[in-house]
């Protein structure tokens, strides 16, 4: 063991302590546990509740308990030697339960008859009578109460790690340096915070504790209550934190950035909406007017558009760009492949084909004069309105006005990408549409310092897509339904998760590829029809060749991977066959699902998977069966997958969380964020002194991470 220190602070090293040394803080390093805060803040993860005192009648199979009872016989059994069975009999007026030891001779020695014992565990019915097998034991004294029960906290291990062990230093080092700690959130704000989580309907039979209180509670609670309001304590602190800093960013954005202002009036949006051949939805018109009101005004828009497959967010970017280029500015859209790129230019070229308004395109395939030509005339202002993919963010691409940047499908882009369309000397308007939707607490968190905008309605004269799981024996008859579809004259998709078989890859066998799939279909399934295929090994050529011809009708399959699933509109389109199904996410699933909901058909999309597990065996595929709202899956897919993977490239570099859990905690998220924005309307740096503390941790959790001249 090591040397006891006299004094201890947070930066104390944990070999120091007791319980520690040398060789265990080796393997506690594994855990990222190093110092005392580390310790401190390693918030447990789960606890063990004990279960209330039963009667035997009481006892369910499976299920903890424990039971009071007076030790009515005490029985040892040998086996081999050096190997003992000690069975004990305790009873209570309620019934009688037998204890069973293994290899724990001991045992016989400490539970006598008439030593009255507390004893809690899993029981299992053994003939007619219950047993536990190695239960946790507490031994009661003659008139002695029983023992307070106690919550044990529950901590992540690594290897070599026991939790007794992390139990124990965390309550040394609670006991030596909890007094020590500063208080960051005073009592008015922590009395504030308590009456807006009760009116939010967050249970707390306490008020928020101050930290002292609520770090030892945290590790080893007294009772639920005080536990509820330790947790609660650091779960807000920890996201209202994360507020204080989107907030302040959303506060710099206003100040110290310029854009141009591009004020509407009746006239231009007259001009406007007399080129959209279709009438718009409630929702479309309204966001419209959010941006309008936006681009009216000299800082930038930083605006998130996000809305359903099939919502209508083309409409509301060309009213954006159409708007930005009537009051003298350029616009440019960034797509994420260019397959979308080239069909938001057919659009727009389609939809402003006899105005004044330039349209430029720029992307991989073009011819180098083609390039260049794109490249001079967006310089000069020539091109008004500029489509894209990454090819835009060039060192080469300059713009004589920019005055707005679309991002369509913003997960697809880092946020360094977006940053870097600027030009003429002013910082553009930014709108970034998702057709992914955000679980509400990720918009208020991950996206908090945008604003958002909202589609839900879904244009009139949209067909309805209905959602099959199929097992394997279905195929034939699939297979037979696409065909009496395509009879009609329909055309169907069909998608599969990788463009061929890897000799490396153990699952090879199992997994659908879409080139095996491509010949089995044209050979067989699908012989005589028109069949095509479409994955992203293909030159950007091919890639337009094969689309351009399944748009025109010339191709009546499209075998594809998943480069479908962002964006390609084919109206006629209306039947979807999914295989391998289990290898996608739900959002991802969604959005191939819209790829048959373009038109006024019905459309008809059917799921397998590849290997033993039948689909509706699996919860991710039964969830995306029965809903076709894309809001409600964004939430399922977050409580089945958590925020990790549906943060994607724009959590990049956020610091991870340490208790707060953004799927469980979403109203403590919601009172943080009202919180954070009225404290910053109030004092915007956050400048009184009870508040230094506060503002130094948002500073150093956050202060690199916002950058705050930059922007989405």
């Amino acid at each position: 063991m090591s040397q006891q220190v006299t004094e201890t602070t947070l930066a104390t090293k944990i070999h120091s302590f007791s319980s520690v040394g040398f060789a265990r803080a080796k393997r506690l390093a594994k855990l990222g546990l190093v110092t005392a805060r580390d310790v401190l803040f390693f918030f447990p993860r789960d606890y063990e509740f004990p279960a209330p005192p039963a009667k035997v009648d009481q006892l369910r199979e499976g299920e903890s308990a424990s039971l009071v009872g007076e030790v009515t016989d005490t029985e040892v059994v040998s086996r081999t030697a050096g190997k003992s069975v000690v069975g004990v009999l305790v009873e209570n007026d309620s019934g009688a339960v037998r204890l069973l030891f293994f290899n724990q001779p001991f045992r016989a020695e400490q539970m006598r008859t008439g030593q009255r014992v507390l004893i809690s565990g899993t029981p299992k019915l053994n003939g007619l009578r219950w047993e536990f097998v190695h239960p946790k034991v507490t031994l009661i004294s003659s008139g002695e109460d029983l023992p307070k029960p106690v919550i044990l906290p529950i901590y992540s291990l690594t290897d070599g790690v026991k939790q007794p062990e992390l139990r124990l230093l965390t309550s040394e080092v609670c006991e030596r340096i909890a007094d020590t700690l500063t208080e960051v959130m005073p009592d008015s704000l922590r009395q504030s915070a308590t009456e807006h989580l009760r009116a939010a309907g967050i249970h707390l039979a306490q008020p928020l504790p101050e930290i002292r209180q609520a770090i030892r509670q945290i590790h080893r609670p007294d009772d639920i209550d005080n536990l509820q309001a330790a947790r609660t304590r650091f779960v807000f602190q920890e996201l209202l934190v994360m507020q204080l800093a989107l907030a302040m960013r959303r506060r710099k954005l206003t100040t110290d950035l310029l854009a141009p202002p591009l004020p509407t009036s009746a006239m231009i949006e007259a001009r406007i909406m007399n080129r959209f051949p279709f009438e718009l939805t409630g929702d479309q018109r309204r966001v419209m007017d959010e941006i309008a009101a936006d681009m009216g005004r000299q800082f930038p828009m930083n605006r998130l558009l996000q809305g359903d497959v099939g919502s209508g967010k083309t409409v509301v970017a060309i009213f954006a760009m159409m708007l930005c280029v009537a009051g003298g500015y350029q616009a440019v859209l960034m797509a994420p492949t260019e397959v979308l790129a080239r069909q938001h230019h057919r659009t727009l070229s389609n939809i402003l084909a006899d105005s004044r308004v330039t349209i430029g395109l720029l992307c991989g395939s073009l011819s180098a004069a083609q390039r260049r030509d794109a490249i001079e005339k967006t310089a000069s202002g020539e091109i008004n309105l500029l489509v894209g993919t990454q090819s835009l963010l060039s060192e080469s691409v300059q713009f004589d006005q920019l005055g707005l940047v679309v991002i369509d499908e913003q997960h697809k882009f880092g946020v360094a990408q977006r940053v870097a369309l600027r030009g003429g000397g002013v910082d553009p308007h930014y709108l970034v549409m998702s057709a992914t939707p955000i679980p509400r607490s990720v918009a208020m968190t991950v996206f908090g310092d945008v604003e958002l905008s909202t589609l839900r309605d879904k244009p009139p004269g949209r067909g309805t897509v209905n959602t099959y799981l199929a097992h394997d024996g279905w195929k034939d008859r699939w297979w037979s339904f696409v065909r009496q579809r395509l009879d009609e004259g329909r055309q169907a998709f069909v998608v599969a998760p990788r463009v061929a078989e890897s000799v490396d890859d153990e699952d090879a066998e199992d997994v659908s590829s879409v080139e095996s799939v491509f010949r089995e279909l044209s050979e067989d399934k699908l012989r005589g029809y028109k069949v095509g295929l479409l994955h992203g090994r293909m030159s950007n050529d091919e890639k337009q060749a094969v689309m351009q011809s399944f748009a025109a009708g010339r191709l009546q399959v499209l075998v594809s991977t998943t480069v479908i699933e962002v964006g390609i509109d084919v109206p006629n389109a209306t039947v979807m066959t999914i295989l391998g199904s289990q290898r996608f996410g739900l959002a991802q699933l969604h959005q191939l699902r819209g790829r048959v909901s373009r038109g006024t058909h019905a459309g008809h999309v059917c799921v397998f998977t590849d290997g033993e597990l039948p689909p509706d065996e699996n919860e991710r595929l039964k969830v995306f069966e029965q809903t076709s709202d894309g809001f409600e899956l964004a939430e399922a897919d977050f409580r089945l997958r958590g925020p990790g993977d549906l943060m994607g490239r724009r959590q990049s570099g956020m610091p991870p969380m340490r208790i707060a859990d953004l799927a469980r905690d979403v109203e403590i998220v919601a009172v943080a964020r009202e919180i954070a924005q009225s404290m910053i309307d109030e004092d915007a740096e956050l400048s009184a002194p009870e508040l230094s503390e506060l503002r130094n941790q948002v500073m150093r959790r956050y202060g690199k991470r916002l950058n705050l001249g930059d922007v989405a």
